[in-house]
């Protein structure tokens, strides 16, 4: 395997992907449009009841432009008290706008220009592949607007990329370390201790 060069991506792949968590209790499947750089998913998450965290369901559509900069991402999200939606987008000038049931805010997200979706291996590899990282490829400092399920909580976050031989690339942030291993089309496979494609 190796990493997505960014600047070879085919137009017109479509595809169905499943991942597992590692421990078993969470599920992510996405139906995948990409057309060069620009990404149309939608997906769904299934996770059961842990320790730390009560079940639920979330469906999203995400759409990017044609650089891979997000546009907007919607979230619906089921849990047994009920549920919510979310809708993130962003504007051509930098501007995003965050808006539930109950608010709306307005914020740049210190210059984010992409969602990470916590714990999902799909939205884990939406930089590596806008940025074509591959081995020898580092960047760093790379401003994300991150959202946690299933409480909804959303606030920005910088995070490094290091690409490696054979696919691998290192997210560093503020949890830490996690390593992931991409295709030739910067799809996450592994995401270590996390989940992998099944």
């Amino acid at each position: 395997m190796t990493s997505f060069d960014a600047s070879s991506a085919d137009a017109g792949v479509k595809a169905m992907l499943t991942w597992r968590s590692a421990d078993g209790d969470r599920f992510e499947q996405v139906r995948l449009n990409l057309s060069g750089a620009r990404v149309r998913a939608y997906g769904r998450i299934v996770a059961a009841a842990t320790d730390t965290t009560e079940a639920y369901s979330a469906s999203y559509e995400l759409v990017t432009n044609d650089s891979g900069v997000t546009r907007r991402l919607s979230v619906r999200l089921l849990r047994a008290g009920g549920e919510s939606s979310l809708d993130i987008s962003r504007d051509m000038d930098g501007r995003w706008m965050v808006q539930s049931p109950t608010s709306t805010v307005r914020s740049d997200f210190d210059g984010a220009e992409m969602i990470d979706l916590e714990l999902s291996p799909f939205f884990k590899g939406l930089p590596i592949r806008r940025f074509g990282i591959a081995d020898g490829v580092r960047r760093d400092d790379v401003p994300v607007v991150r959202l946690r399920l299933p409480d909804c909580e959303i606030d920005s976050v910088q995070k490094s990329y290091v690409g490696g031989p054979e696919g691998r690339v290192t997210v560093i942030g503020p949890k830490g370390r996690r390593d992931l291993t991409v295709d030739d089309a910067g799809i996450v496979r592994d995401y270590a201790g996390i989940a992998t494609l099944i």
